[in-house]
């Protein structure tokens, strides 16, 4: 395709806020908060209406270069086509040269944001606001998200014995860095409210060394078991019984 109306094409679509997809010979730079060059080779570059850039190799599923929210400008240069993409908070630059370009297509797509996340851990929570008996008799639920200084509790509740219970939920395997929140969150729940505190972490599995934390740290693991579902995921069960690291062996 001719550099100039491969030009115009692009402009088009740039200031219409289509896709648009350019395949072709290119060399790339980058320059801002590292920098780093990609020698001339066939790629393929993606430019959406919200200005996302992005450069794309037949491998991987990550781009190896890209930039969100850039102002994006083009000019024909020593017979290559230049598509710079720039930022200035932080000042960033990636510049895409094509020698030759192959393709350029360009779509117009309907904006819908309304997406709809099921199983979202929000959504866990909310189920267990309803109930939290069935984990432990007698454990009332008090507030969810409650604010602390630095983050927020998931479910913040009382049990029995009068003790707060800080309630951590995560619908995927807890790992060494959950439990460390959960010991953050707990510890400063204590240090406010001044009353013997307990942490639980509820989560479908946990990672070995996450238990040999939590159980260093005197806190619980009960394992979550939920389907998901349209409209709505559905918790099928919850294990209170310890985990123990005998079970990863």
């Amino acid at each position: 395709m001719h550099l100039e109306q491969a030009r115009k094409k692009i402009d088009a679509a740039l200031k219409a806020k289509h896709l648009c997809n350019i395949i072709g010979d290119c060399y790339v730079e980058y320059s801002g908060r590292a920098a780093s060059k990609l020698p001339k080779g066939k790629r393929l570059l993606m430019i959406k209406g919200d200005s996302s850039f992005a450069i794309h190799q037949n491998r991987l599923l990550r781009p190896t270069n890209y930039m969100m929210n850039s102002s994006i400008s083009l000019e024909i240069l020593d017979n290559a086509l230049v598509v710079t993409a720039k930022k200035t908070r932080p000042v960033e630059k990636i510049k895409a040269v094509f020698y030759d370009i192959e393709d350029i297509q360009c779509y117009e797509m309907n904006e819908n944001a309304d997406i709809r996340l099921f199983g979202s851990e929000r959504e866990l929570s909310n189920a267990l606001m309803q109930d939290l008996s069935f984990l432990e008799p007698g454990l009332e639920p008090l507030n969810q998200e409650e604010v602390l200084r630095k983050g927020f509790v998931d479910i913040l509740a009382r049990d029995s014995k009068n003790r707060l219970v800080v309630i951590e939920l995560k619908r995927r395997q807890a790992d060494f860095n959950a439990v460390q929140q959960l010991k953050r969150y707990m510890d400063q729940v204590k240090n406010l409210k001044g009353i013997e505190t307990r942490g639980i972490l509820i989560a479908p599995e946990i990672r070995k060394n996450a238990l040999e934390l939590l159980e260093k740290y005197g806190l619980e693991f009960c394992a979550l078991d939920f389907e998901i579902g349209n409209p709505s995921a559905k918790i099928k069960g919850i294990k209170k019984k310890q985990a123990t690291i005998d079970r990863f062996f």
